[in-house]
């Protein structure tokens, strides 16, 4: 089948995915956002009580759904608590590793909806000040973040609006290389939900209908475990379309397609992980298969939660996942791709 792709258009709704904040728990922006791209593309988005997205396209067999879930959420932290002197202590959402956010702009989302600016430091911030300031862990005890306003003290602070419990998300830096590098924070996993996007674009414009009813399905708590905890009855697969990692115990790439095909917590379905890589090799797509160690889907999720089916994952090889990260245009062609074999294809 050969299929029509925009991939600018890819590239430029993973922009717009990754410049909208979406720390775990906080869906404000990002689903008005999601209503707004499904709407232009011709779908409409229901939730269910965890505020999850779901796209809803019926297919050839009626008898069977399956899931494919990108997570919308990323790393991000909170408002531990404000000190005396105005710095603002906070509480990590995800697998932050705060060596790589020293120095960081963070905004801070009030529960108000008032948005402040501020600087991730560490407590011993200035080599010409303090001894350790090298060698400091840097860690949820020893950062902080000071805030861009003329505040000095815990009261002025709270005066602003700002309570414990709030969100701050980072800034995420995207950028397009003219070799064809991503690099920004957030490509977990906003890259994989702009795949979704561009597969639902070509299939309305394409008049292209599903093998069976598939659910696109963006979760909101992924970072934490417990995005796909959730799944309807409905569904009899779950296909978590989630960034790969790169390392030495691996053969993913950049520019490659990573089939997992076992995470920190148990090896994928069997069946369906070897249909996943009969489509990728029939495709003569550059993939590859892999088993990860620090690494956990939303289909792991939904299998831990007790759920009676099938789970599968796949998605672009990532450098330096958690932090400023870095993939390639072909790693999420390849994706798309394959996410389209087996969406399409019987």
């Amino acid at each position: 089948m050969e299929l029509q792709w925009n991939w600018e258009y890819l590239t430029e709704v993973m922009e717009k995915l990754i410049e909208t904040p979406s720390p775990v728990s906080y869906y404000e922006e990002i689903n008005p956002l999601m209503e707004k791209l499904a709407a232009e593309l011709g779908y409409e988005v229901t939730y269910d009580r965890k505020h999850t997205v779901y796209i809803k396209v019926p297919g050839k067999n009626r008898e069977k759904t399956v899931c494919v879930g990108a997570h919308l959420d990323t790393l991000g932290l909170m408002v531990k608590r404000i000190d005396e002197d105005g710095m603002i202590r906070v509480r990590n959402l995800g697998g932050i590793n705060f060596n790589n956010i020293e120095g960081e702009t963070v905004t801070v989302h009030t529960r108000s909806g008032k948005t402040y600016t501020g600087l991730v430091a560490c407590q011993s911030h200035s080599v010409h000040v303090y001894d350790d300031a090298k060698t400091l862990e840097r860690n949820e005890n020893t950062m902080m973040v000071i805030l861009d306003e003329d505040v000095h003290s815990k009261e002025e602070v709270k005066a602003l609006g700002i309570e414990n419990g709030d969100i701050l998300s980072l800034e995420p830096h995207f950028t397009v290389t003219p070799s064809g590098f991503i690099k920004s924070r957030f490509i977990d996993n906003k890259a994989c939900a702009a795949c979704s996007l561009a597969l639902l674009k070509v299939m309305k414009e394409q008049n292209l209908t599903p093998v069976c009813d598939t659910w696109f399905v963006f979760p909101h708590y992924e970072e934490i475990g417990h995005g796909g905890a959730y799944v309807p009855d409905e569904v009899s697969e779950y296909l978590a379309l989630d960034i790969a990692v790169i390392g030495p115990d691996h053969n993913g790439r950049e520019d490659r397609v990573s089939i997992c095909v076992k995470d920190n917590f148990s090896p994928y379905d069997r069946e369906l992980t070897d249909r996943l890589v009969r489509k990728a090799e029939a495709l003569q797509l550059n993939y590859a298969a892999d088993v990860f160690y620090r690494y956990g889907t939303d289909g792991s999720a939904a299998v831990r939660a007790g759920h009676n089916l099938k789970a599968g994952a796949f998605g672009m090889g990532t450098f330096a996942s958690h932090g400023i990260e870095r993939t390639h245009m072909d790693g999420v062609k390849n994706t798309a791709k394959l996410l389209a074999a087996y969406v399409l294809e019987d």
